[in-house]
């Protein structure tokens, strides 16, 4: 009982450290398309987008930022530094 509490307590305490980096990611991702819009603030849309970028579908955050009305050579960057 004692080990899987261990071994708990360290799975939960990696993705607490995790958790910051990938927070990193959409940042960039977000900010990449804030510079287009130039100052201003990314909806929520562009945020999931670049969320699903994070998990590595290129496709489907290009698409969903196009669709939000980022130029796909805008959107197309953006992605590209989600899952970085």
């Amino acid at each position: 009982m004692a080990g899987v509490l261990t071994a708990l307590t360290l799975a939960l305490g990696g993705a607490a450290f995790a958790a910051p980096a990938a927070h990193a990611d959409i940042s960039a991702c977000v900010g990449q398309v804030e510079r287009e819009l130039q100052g201003g603030e990314a909806p929520d849309s562009v945020r999931m987008a670049c969320y699903v970028g994070l998990t590595g579908d290129q496709a489907q955050c290009v698409s969903g930022l196009t669709a939000g009305g980022v130029t796909n050579g805008t959107a197309v960057s953006a992605c590209r530094v989600a899952p970085d």
